[in-house]
């Protein structure tokens, strides 16, 4: 997304800087050191006074802006020196600007852009937070202390802040590698169970996209960098359409094409010279209002929408969010009256609504529902293997029917039928589970009835489907932190990694799933190790035809971070295939096997050292060139790494000098000259 002179990808890999340029200062403009130094303070008040950021960069821009806030009083004392310097100095003070302008333009899209961009391309947005810091760094390195006459305690602190800035890091945290395996799931895995609407669902709460107000806002951020971007990064441009659209169904709300005009009622799209009045239009869907009614908060919103956002389980009036003490919806008389003559008057015709979409058809749903819960609990064995196969199709074909199949008291039932003996029973009701625990608060009920044991029974002596379904299941619940830790300490892990190690390929792909969500809790990477999921993992990668190799290094990646892990990951077999992935993998391989081999290198430099010896080192190169965005990252964190073996350049240096290059090669080991070698040719 470009925004205001922000930096983009462009084509290759390549870096294109976009906006306007201001010009250097010149004897005309120039009105000496205390404009220049003005101007500066007035910039950063106003990136002080930007305020809110979004929640994947919140981080990154607070730090920025604190060490900017250090900047104020320091300025202040220099705007204060007396004299002038010469003109010349000044280009310093331009530059300071310039980088000023740069993170402000920065930290305005991450105050005001897309938040499902800010996310996809979290990798791309955190390289330019690094570019940044060094930009600020260099600019205050360069400032003319001794003309200024800056006072060696001003100097101190001005040093000190460029070295906070010279130093911060990019940051790879666990949330960083979640949102990366969500977004991954979310558009690679084509799931005919809608197994993904549980991530969605986990995406839409860490990016607070649950709202209506937020959505609509979203909404217009995205026709913005649509517009932007014209026709450019159309891959990336349609994930972020694709994305936002299961956002507003998942909330409630129509999907809509973001390509078209910007948010104008339908009704208006035949007569756009007529201004409907703001308080007639729905606030959900910002259509005229045929039967407007209140909700115990006050607010009015159309029947039939309202009514849909209640249905989808929310317990919050959708434009305040403040909590509805009742879901009673009482007829707004006064303004359906007012909408009536408004519209005689201006010859306005209302759109006729779809007689299917009545209340009338909701409350037929919820008998047809009650009714099917109650054959759950039949003294008929093939009642209940049709109930159970009907709940698990209902379940599947909207937010609604769960949310029903819920308060009908659905649930216990169906986790009581997990332990009947009848192999079909047991696949529609763990597939029924796994489409309930897609809405968030039947998780908990799921658990709280004793699902979890039940589950993994049926993972253990299922039929295929069954297991497949048990591990999709498992996958949907873990999303809540709690119930991770719970199919944990359940034993869940142990009967996922023999799906894993010698399922279908579908269930692999659902244990895989399941076992990276599962990894996010500290303990149970502990327990992955010990069930021996290495190896199946190692396996997975070291076979072409797998078409798991992204998902099985995601799940190295996480593991690597525990000292077991490393050890039994880091053999010189799986070194080499890492490099391998580097060098000839498809774009995202290269992306999980940077990433594996830099959290291996890490925390032990002899995997770095055995990379060298395969070959890695003009492969990263190649990558930092052309690879995607967070591929370059961590390829230049990798290279960042190797050139931090110091000792060994001054080693080779001394050596070098002493012995000569040849006699090093019969006493030092072949692997260490090697590197010493490559090292003391890097120009990275």
């Amino acid at each position: 997304m470009v925004m205001d002179g922000e930096v983009e990808e462009g084509g290759g890999g390549q870096v294109v800087e976009t906006g306007e340029e201001e010009t250097a200062p010149n004897a005309s403009n120039t009105q000496g050191c205390t404009c220049e130094v003005q101007e500066l303070m007035v910039v950063i008040g106003s990136i002080v006074a930007i305020g809110d950021y979004r929640r994947t960069q919140k981080k990154e821009c607070q730090n920025l802006v604190r060490r900017l806030k250090l900047l104020l009083p320091l300025l202040e004392d220099v705007k204060d020196l007396h004299g002038q310097v010469p003109e010349k100095s000044l280009n310093p003070f331009w530059n300071l600007k310039k980088a000023l302008l740069r993170v402000k333009k920065l930290l305005i899209t991450c105050s005001e852009g897309s938040k499902i961009y800010l996310a996809l391309e979290n990798e791309a947005v955190m390289a330019r937070f690094h570019r940044a810091n060094e930009k600020l760094s260099q600019a205050l390195e360069d400032l003319p202390y001794e003309e200024l006459g800056v006072s060696e305690e001003v100097k101190e602190e001005l040093d000190l802040v460029r070295m906070h800035l010279k130093r911060s890091k990019r940051r790879t945290d666990t949330q960083d590698i979640e949102l990366a395996m969500d977004m991954m799931v979310v558009f690679s895995k084509d799931d005919e169970r809608n197994a993904d609407s549980a991530i969605i669902v986990r995406l839409a709460k860490k990016l607070e996209l649950l709202t209506v107000e937020d959505l609509n806002a979203e909404t217009i951020a995205v026709r913005k960098l649509v517009k932007e971007r014209g026709g450019q990064n159309a891959e990336s441009t349609q994930h972020v359409i694709e994305l936002l659209n299961k956002f507003r169904q998942s909330g409630g709300l129509e999907e809509i094409n973001v390509l078209d005009d910007p948010i104008v009622p339908k009704t208006l799209e035949k007569s756009p010279s007529l201004a409907i009045p703001h308080e007639f239009l729905c606030p959900i869907t910002l259509e005229i209002m045929t039967d407007p009614v209140f909700v115990a908060t006050g607010q009015t919103y159309e029947r039939e929408s309202i009514q849909k956002w209640l249905d989808s389980n929310h317990k919050t009036c959708p434009k305040t969010m403040q909590p509805l003490v009742h879901s009673s919806l009482v007829p707004n008389y006064a303004l359906r009256n007012l909408i009536l003559q408004w519209c005689e008057n201006n010859n306005f015709q209302i759109p006729k609504k779809d007689a299917s979409s009545s209340t009338e058809g909701s409350s037929e749903q919820k008998e047809s529902v009650l009714s099917v819960v109650q054959n759950l609990s039949s003294n008929q064995l093939e009642v209940q293997r049709k109930a159970a196969k009907k709940i698990r199709m209902l379940s599947k074909e909207n937010p609604v029917n769960r949310v029903l199949i819920a308060q009908s008291g659905g649930i216990p039932p169906l986790v009581q039928l997990l332990s009947y003996p009848d192999s079909k029973i047991q696949e529609h009701t763990v597939t029924a589970l796994l489409n309930l625990s897609i809405d968030e608060a039947n998780k908990k009920l799921i658990a709280i009835e004793g699902a979890i044991p039940a589950i993994i029974d049926v993972l253990r002596k299922g039929s295929v489907e069954a297991k497949g379904n048990s591990a999709a299941a498992l996958f949907s619940l873990s999303i809540d932190d709690d119930i991770k830790a719970a199919i944990g300490l359940s034993n869940g892990i142990p009967p996922l990694v023999d799906l894993l190690q010698h399922g279908t390929i579908r269930g692999k792909r659902d244990a895989a799933t399941a076992l990276f969500n599962l990894s996010l809790n500290k303990a149970n990477k502990t327990r992955a190790i010990e069930a021996g999921v290495i190896p199946p993992l190692l396996q997975l990668i070291k076979s072409p035809n797998s078409g798991m190799i992204d998902e099985a290094l995601s799940i190295l990646f996480l593991l690597a971070s525990h000292p077991d892990g490393r050890q039994e990951i880091g053999q010189l077999s799986v070194i080499e295939t890492l490099v391998e992935f580097i060098r000839d993998g498809t774009t995202k391989n290269k992306e999980c096997a940077t990433s594996v081999l830099l959290e291996l290198g890490s925390s032990n430099s002899s995997f770095i050292l055995a990379a060298l010896q395969y070959g890695v080192l003009e492969h990263l190169i190649e990558i930092t060139k052309s690879g995607n965005s967070r591929a370059q990252r961590k390829a230049n964190s990798l290279l960042q790494l190797m050139s931090r073996i110091s000792f060994l350049r001054q080693m080779c240096a001394v050596n070098i000098l002493t012995f000569g290059k040849k006699f090093l090669r019969h006493i030092l080991p072949t692997r260490l000259f090697t590197v010493v070698f490559l090292i003391e040719n890097m120009s990275v």
